[in-house]
């Protein structure tokens, strides 16, 4: 079995300009989600709302290691990744809202944002619905001699589906560019992983399709990445699939309606010691590679950015009544 592959990738030490670029990326996915947070308990954002915080060194990570023409396949819990990937913060946020300007036109919400631009494909609120999706985008890409790679992220809640070994098999007999970024962060809904899964080791179960496999710190941006990057490499260059677990963990909630009954508070007080984008800033300042003003005019910048797209999405508009059966079938593109 073709375990650990990708774990030996070595983290280099980021330059100044990309240090900044990576604590920017992970500081506007936390102000976001906690602007969410705020909104939905104000009602502006209705329906399920499921948060990234604690988990944001995994989207930015990954997302460092694709290309413009590839693509994302997402889960619920995508918010993060929509942003990164180049989704305007005010149109994730319209379409929350559920406003017509909002990336989906308001009539997916929080679960289903997409993108073509970007080639953001998904928002999934199927658990492991995704994956098949995504094996499909490979395959065409495949088909059409294209070198690209599709990303496709899920949880480990996903690996109990059947969709998942399918999809993993499938992907390796038909030797297609994806990679496969299981987002473990130990806790499917509310049941903890070792109540789910007989096997805990994601990377471990996924090896035995003979795939090349990794088990990632997911509180480390530059683990990820540089696993990333060294996956994506391989993918292009004709390797077919690979697998990366990152081994992450939400600090809230599975979404806003979950009473959290399942896992302590003090376990949870003890993973945000290990906040990746506190942890990330406090080594680049050991090193000299970033400073105080430096953190704040980040913060700044992303506080005035979320502003602007909460402004955004409250001055949208609402889709006419006479609209709500547009789109049953389709009339091309949409406006």
């Amino acid at each position: 079995m073709k375990t650990k592959q990708t774990a030996k990738a070595k983290a280099a030490a980021p330059d100044r300009a990309h240090a900044l670029h990576l604590l920017r990326a992970m500081t506007r996915i936390r102000r976001l989600e906690e602007k969410c947070a705020e909104l939905y308990s104000a009602m502006k954002i209705r329906g399920f709302l499921h948060l990234y915080d604690g988990e944001e060194a995994v989207a930015v990570g990954v997302l460092q290691a694709l290309e413009p023409e590839d693509a994302v396949v997402a889960t619920y819990r995508e918010h993060a990744h929509a942003l990164v990937r180049g989704v305007p913060p005010g149109s994730i946020l319209a379409e929350m809202y559920g406003k017509q300007e909002g990336c989906s036109r308001g009539r997916g919400g929080s679960m289903h944002l997409f993108d073509a631009k970007t080639r953001f494909y998904g928002g999934n609120a199927i658990v492991g619905g995704g994956l098949p999706i995504a094996v499909g985008l490979a395959l065409a890409d495949k088909m059409q001699g294209r070198q690209r790679v599709t990303c496709c992220f899920f949880g480990e809640g996903a690996v109990a589906e059947g969709e998942f070994h399918e999809s993993l098999n499938l992907a390796v007999l038909w030797g297609v560019p994806v990679l496969f970024v299981c987002e473990n962060n130990l806790y499917a809904m509310g049941t903890a992983i070792q109540f789910e899964h007989a096997v805990t080791d994601i990377a471990r179960k996924a090896a035995c399709y003979n795939l090349p496999s990794a088990p990632v710190d997911g509180m480390d941006v530059l683990a990820v990445e540089a696993a990333a990057r060294e996956a994506a490499a391989a993918i292009r260059a004709g390797g077919g699939p690979r697998f990366l677990e990152c081994r992450t963990y939400r600090f809230r909630a599975h979404s806003m309606y979950d009473a959290e009954l399942y896992r302590s508070k003090d376990e949870v007080r003890q993973w945000k010691k290990r906040c990746p984008i506190a942890t990330f800033t406090q080594r680049m300042k050991r090193r000299g590679v970033l400073a105080d003003a430096d953190v704040k005019a980040i913060e700044a910048d992303a506080a005035r950015e979320i502003e602007e797209a909460v402004a955004f999405a409250e001055a949208c508009t609402w889709e006419p009544p006479e609209d709500a059966t547009r789109f049953v079938y389709s009339e091309g593109r949409m406006p």
